[in-house]
């Protein structure tokens, strides 16, 4: 009898994901119809590369899975690239979205994100390390995600980030152009040794017959 063929995904290693993924809060949420009340699952989720790009989606689904699914395809659909000048944001922000009040401040390299709860997560996801934020007014976790998403996408490049910008980016040039001569030199064929001319390939036969001509 043959032996049976492992299973397709036993042996096949998982390809890392492009965003992580983080679910922010799951509520249940009652639906009133004619008939009686709907219970459903509502997930608030938030991915992120750590290199700039973020999203957020909420999604509703009788199970819990399903609503962290339609949160995440939401959240891909949501994506913003952030500006981050180094390890921080780039300039001071304050946003107000319904009743949430938070307000960012760029803060020092060591650091670390000073804000909790949901607008950490974002934060965390987003790639930026250092950062002070307070946030006042409301606690709702939905509302504070929505504010921070937005503050997000309010940041802009300032001229200072732009220069140094341009300088890492002129010595990475020059880096590069340096490397490749670097390399020819090293790899280049030595010149080839030169051997003896035809003129001096046998000296002593030629004053063999030098002495044999005087003789002569």
């Amino acid at each position: 009898m043959p032996k049976p063929a492992h299973k397709k995904g036993r042996f096949h290693k998982r390809e890392p994901k492009e965003y992580e993924e983080e679910v922010i809060q799951i509520d249940r949420v009652t639906r009133v119809v004619k008939g009686g009340r709907k219970l459903r699952f509502r997930a608030t989720v938030v991915i992120g590369n750590r290199k700039g790009k973020v999203g957020i989606g909420i999604g509703k689904s009788h199970e819990v899975t399903g609503a962290i699914q339609k949160g995440i395809a939401k959240a891909k659909r949501n994506l913003i690239t952030v500006p981050i000048d180094g390890t921080t944001v780039p300039h001071d922000l304050k946003i107000k979205f319904k009743a949430s009040k938070i307000l960012f401040i760029p803060a020092g390299p060591g650091t670390g994100i000073i804000a909790g709860g949901a607008i950490r997560k974002i934060l965390e996801l987003t790639g930026i390390k250092d950062i002070l934020s307070k946030s006042y007014g409301t606690t709702n976790k939905v509302n504070n995600t929505k504010a921070t998403f937005k503050a997000l996408g309010m940041f802009r490049v300032t001229p200072g980030m732009a220069k140094r910008k341009k300088a890492s980016a002129a010595k990475r040039i020059e880096k590069t152009a340096a490397k490749p001569t670097e390399k020819t030199e090293a790899n280049s064929p030595a010149a080839p040794a030169k051997g003896p001319s035809k003129k001096d390939e046998n000296p002593t036969k030629k004053v063999e017959d030098k002495k044999e001509e005087i003789k002569k």
